[in-house]
C-alpha cells in the first residue's frame, strides 16, 4: 500500500460508516418525529458535521489545495444546515429532501471510497481484511449502542409543567 491510514483518515472513515448506519436506520424505521428519531438525528448530525468538517484535512489527492470533494464537502454542509433549518421550522418535505439527500451523498461518497482500487479501503481490503472487518464491526456496535441509549434515555422535561409536577413531588413526599 503506497498510502497509509492516518490518525484523522481512520477517525474520518468511521465518523462517515456510523453516519451510513445511523441514517440507514432512520430512513428505515416506520415512525418519524418521535423523540428516538430526533435524538438520533442529532447524533447523525452531530456525525455528518465531523466527517465534512475532517475532509478538509484530508489532502491526499492534491496536497495543500482544495479540491472538487471539498467543494462537496461544503455542499454536504449546506444541506445539513437546512435540514436541520427546515426541522425546527416544521417544514417536514423539505426536512426529508434535505437529509435523505444528504444520506444519498454520503453513500455516493462511499461509493466513491471503495470503488476505485487504489484508495486506501480497497487495498486495506486486500492486505489487512480482518483489520478491515474488525473496524467495520466496532463501528456498527457503537451505531447499535447509541440507538439502544437514544431509546433508552428518558425524556427531559423542561418549562413550567414539569416545575410544577417537581414542586408537587416535592411537597407531597412525608
Amino acid at each position: 500500500m503506497s498510502e497509509t491510514w492516518t490518525l484523522l483518515i481512520a477517525l474520518h472513515a468511521a465518523g462517515a460508516t456510523l453516519a451510513v448506519a445511523l441514517g440507514g436506520y432512520q430512513l428505515l424505521r416506520r415512525r418519524k418525529g418521535d423523540l428516538l428519531h430526533r435524538r438520533i438525528g442529532r447524533l447523525w448530525i452531530a456525525d455528518m458535521y465531523w466527517v465534512t468538517f475532517s475532509s478538509f484535512g484530508i489532502q491526499r489527492l492534491n496536497p495543500g489545495h482544495f479540491t472538487w470533494i471539498h467543494a462537496l464537502s461544503l455542499w454536504t454542509i449546506l444541506s445539513l444546515s437546512l435540514a436541520v433549518r427546515a426541522a425546527r421550522r416544521r417544514d417536514l418535505r423539505a426536512h426529508r429532501r434535505w437529509a435523505v439527500g444528504s444520506y444519498l451523498g454520503l453513500l455516493g461518497a462511499g461509493i466513491a471510497a471503495v470503488a476505485v482500487p487504489s484508495r486506501l479501503v480497497p487495498q486495506t481490503a486486500i492486505h489487512a481484511p480482518w483489520e478491515l472487518l474488525g473496524a467495520l464491526l466496532g463501528v456498527t456496535a457503537i451505531a447499535f449502542a447509541g440507538i439502544q441509549i437514544a431509546a433508552r434515555l428518558r425524556p427531559v422535561r423542561s418549562g413550567p409543567a414539569a416545575q410544577r409536577a417537581t414542586a408537587s413531588t416535592r411537597h407531597s413526599r412525608p
